[in-house]
Formats: structure tokens, sequence, C-alpha cells
């Protein structure tokens, strides 16, 4: 303890630590994106062309960013899934089939597990894209494709511990999942589908016609009926406002809480005036065929607490932000 309070106390600083180790890492990715050629766009091309899924594997720290890497494809529409090399020896090689491709990591490029699978995987005659930091390495020389990611130097001051090889080997993971994301034409709604749970599932999958209160739950009156029927019909249906139509059933108003208290403030006679003329015309609608996020998005913008909803031109529903709320689509 006291040698480490030593430490502390001395000209040492966490600050220019981090620093040093995030200029390394920076530099080191830097000079992977300009050594870029044309061997990413052939990895892409045979990763767009498999048949099957990306099996990717590495060992130690590799197999930390590949499992990383797995999980970020596998979301962005590249079917992948991790293997460990160890385990593949095992048994788990039966998990890879002929219309697979593996990507495998290893910054020496001559890890013994992933080494020894080499002729079981030729045998399949399954394409191999590599990611070493050596070309001329037994992996490097076997590999269909092979992606450089040799690094200067490691941010470790023993230039032992994978720091900047692995930030590199996962940057470059993610530009081929981002290259693959861009090349199939994925799209958020597609994202969302692999993300049904989480909050970014909800804000791109739910509509607002799931939300909406429509049918008898819709409140609507007449724009000539006095305004106590509107009260009674915002107080019947719970939503804080009632739409606004002429005879032919086109919007012409919204009458909300907010209104209300803006007549109150009048001293008009609720039994007698009518509500068109204390209505708020032209009120803010959202088609139904929109996202529930967008209508979240109105409601904010308008300062308004509740949305009409329309279907080509024609009123259908309404929903109100506890709606959005219970949806969790806040």
């Amino acid at each position: 303890m006291k040698a480490i309070e030593a430490v502390i106390k001395s000209e040492w600083s966490a600050s220019d630590v981090a620093r040093r180790v995030l200029d390394i890492e920076a530099a080191a990715i830097l000079a992977v994106s300009q050594r870029l050629d044309a061997q990413f766009g052939h990895a892409c091309q045979l990763i767009l062309a498999c048949r099957g899924r990306v099996v990717i594997m590495g060992m130690g720290k590799s197999g930390h960013v590949a499992r990383k890497i797995a999980a970020t494809m596998a979301s962005t529409g590249t079917p992948a899934f991790f293997v460990h090399p160890g385990e593949a020896a095992h048994g788990d090689l039966g998990m890879i089939t002929s219309a697979d491709l593996v990507l495998a990591l290893s910054n020496s490029g001559e890890s013994d597990e992933i080494v020894a699978l080499l002729p079981s995987l030729k045998r399949l005659g399954v394409p191999i894209v590599a990611m070493t930091g050596n070309a001329k390495s037994t992996l490097g020389q076997e590999s269909s494709v092979h992606l450089d990611v040799a690094v200067a130097e490691e941010a470790c001051p023993l230039n032992l511990a994978p720091t900047a090889s692995t930030t590199v080997a996962l940057a470059l993971g993610d530009a081929l999942a981002v290259a693959l994301l861009e090349a199939r034409g994925f799209q958020a709604e597609d994202f969302a589908l692999s993300h049904p749970g989480g909050t970014l599932g909800r804000r791109l999958l739910v509509h607002v016609r799931d939300l909406m209160h429509q049918g008898e739950r819709l409140p609507v009156v007449l724009e000539d009926v006095p305004l106590r029927d509107a009260l009674l019909e915002i107080s019947r249906k719970g939503l804080g406002m009632t739409a606004v139509v002429n005879a032919a059933g086109d919007l012409v108003g919204v009458y909300t809480d907010g209104d209300l208290r803006r007549t109150l403030d009048r001293d008009l006679d609720l039994r007698t005036t009518l509500v068109s003329a204390v209505m708020t015309p032209n009120p803010a609608t959202i088609e139904a065929s929109r996202l529930a996020a967008e209508a979240v998005q109105v409601m904010e913008s308008r300062r308004i607490n509740g949305l009409l909803v329309q279907d080509q031109g024609r009123l259908v529903g309404a929903l109100n932000m506890h709606d959005l709320l219970r949806a969790r689509v806040v």
C-alpha cells in the first residue's frame, strides 16, 4: 500500500497515461485505415456471397473481440455466431457447414487452436477470412483473404498486453459489419426486428395505429353541439380532448382541457355556447401509419398532450402522451 501511495504522490498522472494509451490506439486505427486495400472489398464480397453464416473465432483477448464482432454482425443483417477454437477441436467443429464462412482472429496468426483447425476447414471447403498482424503467418498464408491489423506498438508500456491490437481488430470488425450493412440496404426497421425487447425496438416497431383509440373509444362531437355535450364526451372517453367534425365527418377542430380553461376565463354559458365557437381549428394530426415515436416528436414540438389520427384525410383515432408512456415509446 505504501508503494502505491508513493507512486500516486510522485509525478505519475493517470490522465497522462490515459492520453498516451488513447493516442497510441487512435494512431493504430488510423494506420490500418490508411493501409486498407482491395482485400477488404474481397472479404465483403465473400461474406455477401456466403449462403450460410459467418463463423467467427479467436483465442484469448481475440476471442472476446470475435464475440463482439459476431454480435454486431448478427444484429445488422449478417447472420453470424462465435465458435471457441478450443471447443471446435473437441466437437464444436460440427457447427460449421460447407455453406458457412470463417472469420478467424489472431494477432500473431499462429494461435495453435486455430491453426489446428485449418486442415478440417480446408476439407469442408469453407472460405477463411483471416484478421492478423502478420500476413506471412500460417493463418495469413492459408486464408482466402487476409486483413492486416498489424500495429506498431501496444499501448501497454511493456508492449505485451493486447491493447492497441485488439482495439484495431474490433474497429476493423465494425468496419466490416457496417460495410455489409450498407451493401445489404439494411434499414433502421430491420435493426429493430432483431432488438424487439429494447427501447429501440419499441420506438421503431410500434406505429400510431397500434396505440390509438378508435371506434367507440374515439372522442368526437359535431361542430354544432353545445359545449356541454363536448365536455360530457371528453369525460366519457377520458383522453382530455374531443375531435370536432362537420356533418360530413370532416375534421374541423379539437376541444381540449386547455381550451376549457380558456373558455372559463371568458365566462361563457356552457349550455348555449357551441363547441365550434371555442374549439381550436386546424388541430395537429398524425397519420395512422406513422411511427409512435414520431407522435412523441409532434407532441413535444407543439407542446400538446394529445393528437388526432387520420388515415388518408379521414379521422380514425386519437392518442395522448399517457398511451405513449404506457407503451414505453417515450
